[in-house]
């Protein structure tokens, strides 16, 4: 996944979404996450976590289940 500032620096950022049946989380990287039943939240690492204006960074993972793309939010804490 791409993580993309706007037109402001951030420096920290946090993705959530939520599976929509039966996936589960298996690993992450340039991410961490925790998982609470088919909810899942990816905060930055602590290298990845200041992004400047227009810039951006990404994570990935891979997943076990059914494929899906459930629709994700991105805030800067």
């Amino acid at each position: 996944m791409t993580v993309r500032a706007g037109s402001a620096a951030v420096n920290g950022w946090t993705v959530k979404w939520t599976w929509p049946g039966g996936q589960t989380f298996s690993s992450v990287w340039n991410g961490t996450q925790s998982v609470s039943g088919s909810s899942v939240t990816v905060r930055n690492a602590s290298y990845n976590g200041s992004i400047a204006a227009g810039a951006s960074t990404t994570f990935g993972f891979t997943a076990n289940g059914t494929a899906a793309t459930p629709a994700a939010t991105c805030t800067s804490p």
